[in-house]
This record gives structure tokens, sequence and C-alpha cells, in this order.
């Protein structure tokens, strides 16, 4: 056998091994996210015989009253479990070129809960609140592990990612013993939720129309960096009876600048059904 063709074959044999790796990695990982997908859905129960109501609204900031009464339709069911499909651009630094994303992402109500799986042709990320507890993971090529963040300070800011984007489910923002709302002026109010001894809160900007257009608090972007975080929304569309946005921007307010970090374009999304939630 010639050297050359050794050298192929060795070179073939390599790239194999490389790639029942990655394959095995890549299904690990599936099965991983499954597992947990169903552990989201495990710690949280169906909301029943709950339906909003325009009376619910007495004594609400006027915006407030306002975004209701048009997003939500007079004896709409509380919604229970969500799933979407989005895609998008994503970047990793404010230095950073953007990136194509897709994401899926499944939601709970009954007890806060997300699970969120972005996927990039580099890298794929986790974004979590999961029995109480917020993590990020970040793994290239779905198989190398480079990110794998969690504590107190990823408890909130998951949580807070739960909360804002609540407004892909608008029964979650009515008021109930953990979540509350105060008037600040005619086009913004205060959203204040409660859960696990933590208070977290929000400044809610709306339009004229009543819709909510962006959600202003201060969240970690590292360890050591608390910033204003704003959640941008936009292109409102009707899906099963409700008024929500389809295209969501993630944005760090820095002293050097704004870093707008995600922009996701609503694909799908799913309320409330049996067959994959149960």
């Amino acid at each position: 056998m010639s050297k050359f063709l050794m050298k192929i074959i060795i070179i073939l044999s390599i790239l194999f091994f490389l790639a029942v790796i990655w394959m095995t990695g890549k299904y690990l990982a599936e099965r991983e996210f499954d597992r947990q997908v169903d552990t989201l859905f495990k710690n949280s129960g169906e909301i029943q015989n709950k339906n909003f109501q325009y009376s619910q609204l007495q004594n609400l900031p006027e915006p407030v009253q306002r975004y209701f009464k048009l997003v939500l339709p007079e004896g709409q069911p509380y919604i229970s479990y969500i799933r979407l499909e989005h895609d998008g651009q994503f970047k990793i630094g404010p230095d950073k070129k953007w990136t194509n994303i897709e994401g899926e992402q499944y939601f709970t109500t009954q007890s806060p809960g997300f699970i969120w799986k972005g996927s990039t042709n580099m890298f794929t990320a986790r974004d979590m609140f999961l029995s109480g507890k917020g993590s990020l993971t970040v793994s290239l090529f779905s198989v190398i592990k480079i990110v794998d963040a969690k504590g107190e300070k990823y408890d909130d800011g998951e949580l807070l990612r739960w909360l804002a984007e609540s407004v892909w489910f608008p029964t979650n923002f009515l008021p109930s013993d953990n979540l509350r709302w105060t008037a600040v002026n005619s086009d913004q109010a205060e959203l204040i939720f409660t859960f696990d001894k933590k208070e977290l809160n929000y400044l809610v900007t709306f339009n004229q129309n009543g819709e909510i257009v962006s959600f202003q608090t201060k969240r970690y972007m590292n360890e050591d960096s608390l910033e204003i975080w704003e959640g941008k929304v936009s292109s409102y569309k009707r899906i099963n009876g409700m008024l929500i946005p389809t295209m969501i921007e993630a944005v760090y307010k820095l002293k050097t600048g704004d870093y707008s970090y995600a922009k996701f374009n609503l694909k799908n999304i799913e309320y409330d059904i049996p067959q994959r939630f149960k």
C-alpha cells in the first residue's frame, strides 16, 4: 500500500471518528433537552376553568386596561403551556457580527419556567428557568461546552426573561397574588412580580393603540456588570384570538451605546396542546 493511500485512509478514519463523536454528542444533547422539557411541564399544573373578564381590569392603570382590552377577547381561557419557534439574528458581543439563529422554546405559567434552545451554524445555546433555577449553556457544534453559567444572578435574569416574554401569552400579565401593576403615566406602568422571596420589576411602555412596545429593567450582562436592559416588541398579529407581537429585540443600554444582541421573528406558536405537554 502506497504512503499516499495510507494518508488518505488515516484522514478518512479521523473524519469518520469525529463525525461519530459529533452525531453522538448531538443525539445526547437532544435527549437531554427532551428530558428537561418533560421536567418543565411536570413541574407545572394546568390552569383550569379560569377565563379573562373585563371586570378584572377595574383599578388597573389606564394604559394597562387599554392593553388588555386590545389584546384579549373577553372569555379568553388562561394559558398554561406554550411552545414556539423563531428565527432571527444573534450577536455574542458589541463588536461581533450578527449570525443567523433558529430557536425552539417552551414555557409554563402555573409555575414560572421556560427552556429555550437556539442554534447557529457554530454553536447551540440553551437558556432556561427550571425548578426555580436559571442557567445558560453554550456548546460548539452541540458537543463542546464552552459556557455553563448558573447562580443567583442567572436565577434573576432568566426569571426576568420569562416575565417579559409573557407578552406572547398575555393572560400571564393579568393581576394575581404574585403580579401587580402600578401607575406611572398615561403611556407607562410598572410591572411587579414576586416569586420565591424575589421581587422583580419592569417599566413597561405602551403606544396609543394599547400595544406594549418595550420593557425596561436592570439585568446582569455578566457576573459583574448590572446594566439597563430593554426588550422591544413589535409587529403585532392576532393568533388564536389574542393580539401578540411577532418581533422581539433584546438590548443592553451601555454607557458606550446600545448593544442589541438578539432579534427574533416568531414563526409559530402553540398553546395548551395536550399530546405534547403531558
